[in-house]
This record gives structure tokens, sequence and C-alpha cells, in this order.
């Protein structure tokens, strides 16, 4: 592999726990930043989808940047996800993570409203011309409604507007030609979303991955970014597939919830009964998992290993 750029490695999107009143349980949020890092983990990515950042006001955004700015203590970069429908509250959002001393923002397209892809590349020379921070260019259409085509992503990256690309868009074919298209601009972290095919994008090229299952098991994702690092190839796949049965906690409740509370929800049960947090409190009105399904959550964390 080549040398990794700035944002490399394993850089989980962090969840962020709720008491039972739907506030942010800091203690909790406390224990999680240091599961993670504890885990070996190389960067946060705070204030991201699996975060339910949008579920969030601007004061207790800058209040979360915060605390999780104290309790990494410059240990890991923290990336701080500015996602909002438009530029000019985005940029808002970005001005107080710079403040706050983040080492880079996470922008998404701009959503409800309906953009061009024009536009949308301005969006993001708009965010990067307002602020001295790196900024990731997030790749979620599935929440956005707008798929970063190719052309953007490689256009953005070389003009300097972005330095890297969280994709979380499924489309692990433009993702190998972002990576192809890229391969001359070393300093481009180019990182997969996905939990499940982490091997083969490391193999591919890949500079990270930003794995919402790596609140539940850190160790596992960075045992497993290693091994492809060393080009243990046969190990990696062995501990990617122990982490895909893992991921199957995120189906135990659907189609009682939506994917979202399932996929959060199912993390948050299982961190709560590995003990990290308290609740598995979803922000409303999304469905947090029950009695069953946590049941279920735990013979899967029985069988891939975390529990005894």
């Amino acid at each position: 592999m080549a040398p990794a750029p700035s944002f490399h490695g394993v850089v989980p999107p962090v969840v962020t726990p709720l008491t039972a009143n739907f506030e942010v349980d800091y203690p909790s949020f406390t224990r999680v930043l240091e599961h993670l890092i504890d885990g070996g983990v190389h960067g946060l990515f705070v204030l991201g989808s699996t975060s339910e950042v949008v579920f969030h006001d601007e004061a207790t955004r800058r209040r979360i940047l915060e605390h999780a700015m104290k309790v990494a203590g410059g240990r890991v970069p923290v990336l701080a996800g500015v996602i909002d429908p438009t530029t000019d509250r985005v940029i808002g959002h970005a001005k107080v993570a710079q403040a706050i001393g983040v080492a880079a923002v996470v922008v998404t397209a701009p959503f409800y409203a309906r953009t061009s892809a024009p536009e949308v590349v301005d969006h993001f020379r708009y965010v990067r011309e307002a602020i001295d921070l790196p900024v990731i260019a997030y790749d979620i259409p599935v929440c956005v409604h707008f798929k970063l085509d190719r052309a953007s992503v490689v256009t953005l990256a070389c003009e300097g507007t972005i330095a890297g690309l969280k994709d979380s868009s499924g489309d692990d074919g433009n993702f190998r030609f972002a990576l192809l298209d890229l391969a001359d601009q070393p300093a481009i972290s180019l990182m997969t979303g996905s939990e499940i095919v982490c091997d083969s994008a490391l193999a591919a090229g890949a500079h990270g991955i930003v794995p919402g299952l790596a609140n539940v098991d850190p160790h596992g994702y960075v045992r497993l970014y290693d091994l492809c690092r060393k080009g243990d190839w046969a190990a990696a796949r062995a501990e990617q597939e122990r982490l895909c049965r893992l991921f199957e906690i995120v189906w135990v409740s659907l189609p009682r919830t939506s994917a979202g509370s399932a996929g959060v929800g199912g993390f948050k049960t299982a961190m709560r009964r590995l003990g990290i947090i308290e609740t598995n409190v979803m922000a409303r009105p999304q469905r947090a998992l029950n009695d069953a399904e946590a049941a279920k959550v735990d013979a899967i964390l029985q069988a891939t290993g975390l529990l005894g």
C-alpha cells in the first residue's frame, strides 16, 4: 500500500448516547470515546449520521464537539460533521468547529432543496473558502438524496477543495473509480463507510474505513485494518467475515423500526449490553430496540466472541 495521507486508518462515526429524557449522556459519551481510543482507532468522526447529528440543535452540537475534543486530548484527530440542508448553515457549523479546534470538517451535499451537480460543487467550494480547515466530502445519498458523482469528486479533490471522501453511497464501483482517478493525488484521503467490505476497499487502495460498527468492536476493525496493511489477506478475510456476522445486529428490529433506527439502535443496544453506555434510547421519532430484539443482539454478540 502507498503511504497513508493525513486522515487514514479506522475513523469511527461516534455514537451519541442519550438519557431516558433524550438528552446527551455525557458520562456515557466519555466511555464511548475512551472505548474507541483504547481500541486503537486512528481518529474520531463526531456528529455524523451514526451520531444522530441532525437531531441535535446548534448548542448541543457545540457541547458534543467540545466534550469530544476534551476527552480526546490530542490523542487522535477529531473530525466534525457539519451537516445541514443549506450552505450558510453548514458554514456556521464549520466556523464553530474550527474555533473548537477540530482537525477537519465533514460535509454532505445540501439536502431538501433540489440542487444540481454544479451547485453541489459550488456548495463545497463555498464551505472551503469560508474556513481554514480540510473538508472531507461525505457521500450518503440514502440520507441527502443526491449522489456525489465521480467527476465532481475528482474535480473537487484535484482543485484542493476537498481533502478526502467518506463514501457511504453503497456504490463500490464508483468508489473504485475514484481510487483510480485520484491515484496521483496522495494527499487525498479516500475512505469507505461500509462495515462489510472493508477488506475489499483496503485491497483496492482505500486509505481508511469509517465503520459505525466499530463503536461496538473497535479492536476488530483495527485488527482488520492492520492485517490489510500487512497484506495478510486470508486473516483479514476471516476477521471481516466475523465482523459481517456482528453486523447482523442492524437487522434484528426490521421492519418494526426504520433502517436508521435499526442500525444505530443495534449499535446502541450492543453497547449497552457491553456496559459502555447506559441506555439504547434513540432521538425521537426513532424507535429503540425492544427486549426481544435486544436478546437477539445478545446472541449475535456471543456468537462473534464479544460476550462470554
